[in-house]
């Protein structure tokens, strides 16, 4: 396959296979598709070259999101998995790191755009705080119930609590301050786990993504551990 020269620099661990479907741990800073954004490596490239064989996306992250991805090896059982992820019977929960202290539990129930600059649409999430970083700053468990453009990323920013790293909504100023103290360059938010039933025999598929070490390493720098919350 030929593939831009800087692919080596992005990992693609296999989380779960079988003969019907793949999911990845997808790095931070490559589109899941070529049509997404004009960079020159993605996910897709990537994870065909990973199974030696096409491969079907079902659902996307953003590009500057890392973690668990599912693709299909045939359009059928794409389709079943995408009818799965619109019928929100897919359990997806997100690693996040925010500016200020987060309430312990909220809803967030607030609409934002479909598209870049479309109308705006019912959209849900849930968070969990799990931990204070020196009183300023929160981990988080994000569990989106819909699969809006940029929703967790959205919905934080509306609490007033944007995720640390994104340039779009986030903060620049706090963006430096964890660029320069604790190495981290990148978005910090994180697919995590991912739960559904599988769309052939029905049995629960449960995977764990481990936070790469772009991200695990800077949280480990501020005390923070994240396996205990991934075995939880």
């Amino acid at each position: 396959m030929n593939l831009d020269g800087s692919a080596h620099l992005y990992r693609i661990d296999e989380l779960y296979r079988d003969e019907h479907l793949l999911v990845v741990n997808k790095p931070s800073g490559i589109s899941v598709h070529k049509g997404w954004d004009a960079g020159p490596v993605n996910t897709v490239a990537l994870v065909r070259r990973l199974a030696g064989r096409y491969v079907f996306p079902v659902h996307r992250l953003d590009r500057p999101t890392s973690g668990a991805l599912v693709f299909a090896f045939d359009s059928a059982t794409a389709g079943m998995l995408q009818d799965h992820f619109r019928d929100r019977t897919v359990e997806k929960r997100y690693l996040a790191l925010t500016r200020g202290i987060v309430p312990e539990v909220i809803r967030i129930d607030h609409p934002v755009p479909k598209k870049p600059k479309g109308e705006r649409v019912d959209a849900v999430t849930h968070v969990r705080r799990l931990a204070v970083v020196e009183n300023r700053y929160s981990l988080i468990e994000a569990r989106p119930e819909t699969g809006r453009l940029h929703q967790i990323r959205r919905h934080l920013k509306h609490l007033s609590h944007p995720l640390v790293g994104d340039t779009r909504y986030g903060d620049g100023s706090v963006n430096r301050q964890f660029r320069d103290r604790f190495g981290l360059l990148r978005l910090a938010l994180h697919a995590a786990r991912l739960q559904f039933r599988h769309p052939h025999d029905g049995h629960l598929i449960s995977v764990i993504a481990p936070p790469p070490d772009d991200l695990r390493v800077p949280l480990e720098r501020m005390g923070l551990a994240t396996g205990a919350w991934a075995e939880a």
